[in-house]
């Protein structure tokens, strides 16, 4: 019901939609339906998302309802089964391919002719010299406005356009040539980038989950001065026209209720073919072992070996699926520890890179344990919202209590699992 609201809410043609998509909610699929009922509609839509992840997302839904489109940007970072989709792709297959090549041919043949003259020759060579130079430029020049012109027909005649805000920016679209303009993934949309867009359309969509990852921003200068929040944090307190998708088709009900209750004010919930069957959460409590954080090889980024032990352990006791499990971190060193260490086949990530993604089992490495209770940043939750909402039918978390409890959201979180699932010890394992 939720995403019938906001489709109608999109088709409703407020100056700004935003649509609140928490994990496993179809957001993605929503926006799909809005853009397909935009375009049927007799709108020229236009889509946009920071990775073009996101965009080819949109781009493959949109081919299955079998309704045109075009799909701007670096070729290279397209998916292969998009590229007819883009302007080269579809240049390719244009009757002017021909046209284009036997002139290019001839100015070949005149560039030939021309280079024959050497040093010494007269008048009349020379200026038969100059004449198959122009002569050259003149079709290079008539090459380049056919191209231009064919290109220039394709964005005209395009109802949905796509690509990444610079992709977009780079390309032949004039301002105001869009009824609508949809951002995916606006939580994690750097706001310049945004504005590099928003001339583009009268009406903007903005959809993510400001509650999720934020923007990456490199540099700790622009972080500073504000530059790092997304354009979905911006306009989300300013904008009357909030639509909550309020059922995720993911994940257990367990697996999703503490981020319900903590992110989402208990308003996410489950769908009825999702209710629990059994256990389905669970913790490893490594407190008193001795398992504690160290320094990777390349001397920066945090690991745990202790942590890395029971994981094997735990895949091998509870005969979990390579192909359907996936090893989590918010630590690059644990991470590229655990590469070397696991079975060949199952996937093995940080919870950055994995936001978006899903997997039938998680196993969520935390790392940190010290006597000082420093958790670094753990301490945005938003990178935990998105660790403990990937898995569908299994979560299991490895951590330390004593590190993890002095900070109130992991007592929350451990509170919740002691209700909600199991609560298991390091000792439970051969150390």
């Amino acid at each position: 019901m939720s995403q019938q609201e906001a489709v109608a809410a999109i088709c409703a043609q407020e100056p700004v939609t935003i649509v609140h998509g928490p994990p496993g909610t179809g957001k993605t699929t929503t926006l799909i339906e809005a853009i397909y009922q935009l375009v049927q509609s007799g709108e020229k839509v236009l889509v946009t998302a920071p990775s073009n992840t996101a965009v080819d997302n949109i781009a493959k839904g949109l081919l299955a309802l079998q309704l045109p489109l075009l799909r701007v940007g670096n070729t290279s970072k397209v998916d292969d089964v998009l590229f007819p989709h883009t302007p080269e792709g579809r240049l390719s297959e244009s009757k002017q391919v021909k046209e284009i090549k036997d002139l290019k041919i001839r100015a070949e043949q005149f560039r030939r002719m021309a280079l024959k003259y050497k040093r010494s020759f007269g008048k009349a060579e020379r200026e038969q010299r100059n004449l198959l130079f122009k002569e050259v430029y003149a079709i290079r020049a008539e090459i380049k406005a056919i191209q231009a012109y064919n290109e220039e027909k394709l964005y005209d005649d395009a109802r949905v356009i796509l690509g990444t805000p610079i992709g977009l920016q780079d390309s032949k679209i004039k301002p105001n040539q869009f009824q609508t303009l949809v951002i995916d993934e606006a939580g994690q949309c750097l706001e310049p980038l945004a504005w590099c867009v928003f001339p583009f359309a009268d009406r903007f969509v903005l959809a993510g989950d400001h509650l999720q990852l934020p923007p990456t921003v490199l540099s700790h200068e622009a972080a500073r001065l504000g530059f790092n929040r997304s354009i979905l944090e911006v306009f989300f307190t300013k904008v009357p026209a909030v639509y909550l998708l309020n059922t995720q088709y993911r994940m257990r009900e367990a697996i999703a209720g503490f981020s319900s209750n903590y992110f989402y004010a208990d308003k996410l919930q489950t769908a009825q073919h999702l209710l629990n069957t059994g256990q389905h959460l669970t913790f490893i409590d490594t407190a008193g072992s001795g398992f504690e954080e160290s320094r990777g090889q390349d001397g920066s980024s945090l690991q745990n070996e202790g942590e890395l032990r029971i994981a094997k352990q735990l895949i091998e006791s509870e005969q979990l699926n390579a192909a359907t499990t996936a090893f989590i971190s918010p630590y690059a060193g644990q991470v590229a520890a655990a590469k070397e260490q696991f079975t060949t086949g199952m996937r093995v990530s940080t919870i950055d890179s994995f936001q978006g993604q899903e997997q039938e089992a998680i196993v969520l490495s935390l790392v940190r344990s010290n006597s000082d209770g420093e958790i670094g940043f753990l301490k945005d939750y938003r990178r935990m919202n998105v660790a403990i909402t990937r898995a569908k039918e299994q979560l299991y978390v490895i951590g330390d209590s004593a590190t993890l409890g002095g900070d109130a959201f992991y007592t929350a979180f451990l509170n919740y699992i002691e209700l909600h699932g199991t609560y298991r010890t390091v000792w439970e394992f051969e150390l």
